[in-house]
């Protein structure tokens, strides 16, 4: 019988809303923590747990920048299969709000703020 850990692997990390909209956030790119925690409202620490089920099912990688801590997603291909499920659930797409979000990281405090916020319909993960 063929072994389908590791589809039940990726499959339990996308059961939260939170880790859900982690991968939203970083649709549009690599973030820092700090930007994952004010747009999100979370503590650091509750997004480092969820942050780890991700890198554990092998979706993210991290990189260290001085104090910064920063992700990306490297199986872009997830984001299919989240399409997927919105289009079976009937939920609308999901589009990252380009509002302003309070972040002391060093690119925010050199002017480079990114601009993003959780995504109307992911906002009750809170």
């Amino acid at each position: 019988m063929y072994d389908y850990s590791e589809e039940v692997k990726l499959l339990k990390a996308l059961t939260h809303p939170a880790r859900l909209a982690i991968l939203e956030i970083l649709r549009g790119g690599e973030e820092c923590v700090c930007h994952l925690e004010a747009a999100l409202g979370y503590r650091q620490a509750y997004i480092s747990q969820q942050l780890m089920v991700l890198r554990d099912a092998d979706l993210l990688q991290d990189r260290r920048e001085g104090w910064n801590v920063y992700y990306r997603v490297t199986r872009p291909e997830i984001y299919s299969v989240l399409d997927a499920v919105r289009k079976i659930t009937g939920m609308p797409e999901a589009k990252l709000m380009l509002t302003p979000i309070a972040c002391a990281c060093p690119n925010c405090k050199q002017g480079t703020t990114h601009r993003m916020s959780i995504p109307v319909e992911l906002q009750s993960v809170r």
